[in-house]
């Protein structure tokens, strides 16, 4: 399935910065790039071990109506330096129309280096179901019940 995507270059963002792309023919998700502040590319942005920082994804974006975007970190930071997303899995509703933002943790030991322009995250498109709530008087019973973390065995 292809859909067309708006994205808008915010005032600020510079018109040679690259906008979000797939990396692969087979990539599910479009890689997003750190857009620092002026004052900071020439010496990047240093994530202290321990710290969370938003940095800019440089754009804005239009998502259908049904749809929403999802913010996830790149595996390879995540392996090498232990650089996550903060929120876990970040979302983009359909009617948000501000400057996208990337909420990094450094869960590593030591500092990391975010440059201007570095792959930082990645977003991937997906349908939302709408729910309505019932409140019922009980659930129907299941095996597994209340059971909690873990309660269904150790592997």
């Amino acid at each position: 399935m292809n859909l067309t995507l708006k994205i808008e270059r915010p005032e600020g963002t510079d018109k040679d910065f690259p906008m979000p792309s797939y990396q692969s023919s087979g990539a599910a998700g479009l890689d997003i790039r750190a857009h620092l502040p002026k004052e900071e590319r020439a010496r990047g942005y240093k994530l202290l071990p321990g710290r969370r920082s938003l940095i800019s994804g440089g754009f804005k974006i239009q998502i259908p109506t049904g749809l929403e975007g999802q913010i996830r970190a790149r595996s390879g930071l995540a392996k090498k330096y232990g650089i996550t997303l903060a929120n876990g899995i970040g979302t983009i509703d359909s009617d948000f129309r501000g400057v996208i933002g990337i909420l990094l943790i450094n869960h590593g030991p030591d500092p990391f280096t975010v440059n201007h322009t570095d792959r930082i995250a990645q977003l991937v498109i997906q349908p939302v179901i709408k729910v309505d709530c019932v409140l019922v008087e009980s659930l129907i019973k299941t095996e597994r019940g209340e059971g909690g973390f873990g309660s269904t065995g150790e592997n």
